[in-house]
């Protein structure tokens, strides 16, 4: 999901894995215990760049090393988390993209009653850690803008893998019309696949983030496209390689949003995508 299109995007600027630029991976596998180390390895081995593949990631960098160049592939607020002084003039050593994910989270609650506008009681799955600037505010607006879409939108916070099934459980419960998730790379992320199948199995409508968790099960998803952003952060790596200074490199925001849809999930809830839904989507899956 982010070697491929990185690497494509390198290549079409006139890099050649293996070749005229040499990418060492490293991987957390979702434990950020293991930024830390990870990062002081990368700053040792004097990278002339690094790629951090979120906040996490950069902030750990950062933490080895003020100097060395850092592109952050996905940031959802670089401001918020200190990592820059503006979008527009970073004025550190990170620069990247910022994406709009949380920003997004009212449209697609908005998604899914023009999908189901019967829809009266939603659950919201979250995990507070995965952004702790703004947390409480977003979720506040959100919650406003339930109650403007005649929606009762009840929070179930999840912090542990384990706190899923107990939150399902919960949600089963409360006799809901359907299912918002917050992204979130550690927990919620990761266990797509259960919170997909949870939600088939409650038969709930659900939205998401992103197209991996549509591709896991889930109904529909509306936001960035991963690849995307990461192919895009080629360009940065491209830049500064070429003597370009990262904290005079603006943070880019990106520019094209997609509708995903799962039509074999919707026959298996046994619901009927509107056409008004199914014209706008980028992508239906069969």
């Amino acid at each position: 999901m982010q070697r491929e299109p990185f690497e494509r995007g390198l290549r079409e600027l006139g890099w050649k894995p293996g070749g005229n630029i040499i990418i060492d991976y490293r991987y957390a596998e979702g434990d950020s215990a293991k930024l830390a180390p990870l990062a002081s390895e990368l700053v040792r081995a004097k990278a002339d760049v690094i790629v951090a593949a979120g906040s996490r990631a950069a902030v750990a960098i950062r933490a080895a090393s003020q100097t060395t160049p850092i592109v952050m592939s996905a940031s959802n607020d670089p401001v918020a988390e200190g990592l820059a002084l503006s979008l527009a003039r970073p004025g550190r050593n990170i620069t990247g993209i910022a994406i709009h994910t949380f920003d997004m989270d009212g449209k697609r609650l908005e998604l899914l009653k023009e999908a189901f506008p019967n829809i009266k009681r939603v659950a919201l799955l979250a995990n507070p850690t995965g952004e702790p600037k703004n947390y409480g505010k977003r979720i506040a607006e959100l919650r406003d803008g339930a109650r403007s879409l005649g929606i009762d939108l009840q929070l179930f916070e999840v912090h542990r893998n384990e706190d899923i099934a107990k939150a399902f459980a919960a949600i089963a419960d409360g006799r809901f019309h359907g299912l918002v998730v917050r992204p979130e790379p550690r927990v919620m992320d990761l266990l797509r696949n259960e919170i997909a199948a949870n939600a088939a199995r409650l038969k709930l409508p659900a939205v998401y983030a992103f197209r991996f968790y549509v591709e896991a099960g889930g109904l529909m998803s509306y936001g960035e496209s991963i690849p995307a952003f990461h192919h895009r952060s080629a360009s940065y790596v491209n830049r500064i390689l070429n003597g370009a200074n990262a904290s005079e490199l603006p943070f880019e925001r990106p520019t094209k949003l997609e509708l995903i849809v799962n039509l074999k999930a919707a026959q298996a809830l046994g619901v009927e995508m509107p056409k008004t839904v199914l014209f706008r989507a980028d992508d239906i899956l069969k």
